[in-house]
């Protein structure tokens, strides 16, 4: 029985689940936010919007360097790794050096929600 048409499968299943895992994450943080959230609510939704802004960022980077390769299955669970590394650089970075735009969208968000 050959299986490889199915990992195949399963690898651009997970790949694009975790392309929209972080959107989707950011989108139903952003839901939670209201004029009742906490500070410490709304800088926390304001990191996981920045990590996602710098994860796809360092995405289109990380496609503009690729070469034309075959796909095949190992590619495809690579490309599934390197998504997950660029998420985890992603958090740190704004860890390390975004206080400032985190700063910045923090006051915008309280005066646009009145917290």
């Amino acid at each position: 029985m050959d299986i490889s048409g199915l990992t195949g499968t399963l690898a651009t299943v997970a790949e694009n689940n975790s392309k929209t895992a972080s959107a989707d994450a950011v989108n139903n943080s952003l839901k939670n936010i209201s004029s009742d959230s906490t500070e410490d609510e709304l800088k926390s939704v304001i990191k996981d919007f920045e990590s996602y802004f710098v994860e796809q960022m360092l995405k289109e980077v990380k496609e503009s360097l690729e070469t034309d390769e075959e796909s095949s299955v190992a590619s495809q669970y690579r490309d599934v790794f390197m998504d997950q590394v660029i998420e985890t650089m992603a958090d740190e970075l704004v860890d390390e050096v975004g206080e400032n735009v985190t700063q910045q969208l923090y006051e915008q968000m309280k005066r646009n929600y009145n917290i």
